[in-house]
């Protein structure tokens, strides 16, 4: 497996108009899921094929079928791949899958159906290795599997709290030729000049660059809420061009 040498700067997005501001703003890559404010679900085709028609920009598929814990059972593993196909037909370049045992392990018979279903396409393991019980061991495994990037915070809050594993799955990942480590949660211009300083093997960020905008709502019945305790209708999350425009001189200043 060989692993890119140039610096990646991939955007998590979750609606056209965030996918537009992290294309503007110098994105690299996309992550595309929907309900990023629940950690990410499956998107929708027609979404993609939105932006595809706007943008040749390549696109990675978020695979996870409702939010919580990754332990999925055979029938959310069957939808994950039964969903896949309209994705690769609407312009996915890649999928974003993981799957972990009750133990906390890598479940390599689940992922490798998931693998099987992305037909040759791109695969990046999520952040299921960071709450794995070994997350070493599940980059070795996802190698194992052909997965040629791992998003992983280093197991930890932050990327910057992670750092110390970050530097143990880079130097694997050099020891090895394994997957590509996309460091994320947290990432910024200023994380990544403090991480690219700190490790020099360091070349892919992963972030959201999420900015809280305003609901044109005139009217707002209060007390109505629709979704999670603390969220409410009239502020929307949306990717800053800005915020990624400065993450993406900050990568490549940083060579």
């Amino acid at each position: 497996m060989q692993v890119p040498s140039h610096p990646l700067l991939e955007v998590c997005v979750d609606s056209f108009a965030s996918a537009m501001a992290a294309v503007r703003g110098g994105a690299d890559r996309l992550e595309l899921c929907s309900a990023l404010a629940l950690g990410g679900l499956t998107p929708w085709p027609e979404l993609l094929a939105r932006i595809r028609a706007e943008s040749k920009i390549p696109v990675r598929c978020l695979m996870r079928p409702r939010p919580g814990d990754f332990l999925y059972s055979d029938e959310e593993i069957a939808l994950l791949c039964s969903q896949m196909p309209p994705l690769l037909q609407a312009g996915a370049d890649g999928f974003v899958i993981g799957v972990l045992t009750p133990d906390g392990d890598l479940d390599r018979p689940a992922t490798q159906r998931l693998c099987s279903a992305a037909q040759g396409a791109g695969l990046t393991l999520h952040r299921a290795i960071d709450v794995s019980r070994d997350p070493l061991q599940t980059y070795r495994d996802a190698a194992a599997l052909g997965i040629d990037t791992v998003l992983t915070s280093g197991a930890a809050a932050s990327c910057l709290a992670g750092e110390k594993t970050l530097e143990q799955l880079l130097a694997l990942r050099d020891k090895i030729n394994g997957p590509q480590v996309l460091i994320g949660a947290g990432v910024n211009a200023e994380a990544i000049r403090r991480l690219r300083a700190g490790l020099p093997g360091a070349a892919a960020f992963h972030m959201s660059g999420k900015t809280e905008r305003e609901s044109r709502m005139r009217f707002r019945r209060e007390g109505v809420p629709m979704g999670l305790p603390g969220l409410d209708e009239w502020h929307i999350q949306q990717t800053d061009e800005a915020a990624v425009r400065a993450a993406s001189l900050a990568l490549h200043a940083a060579l």
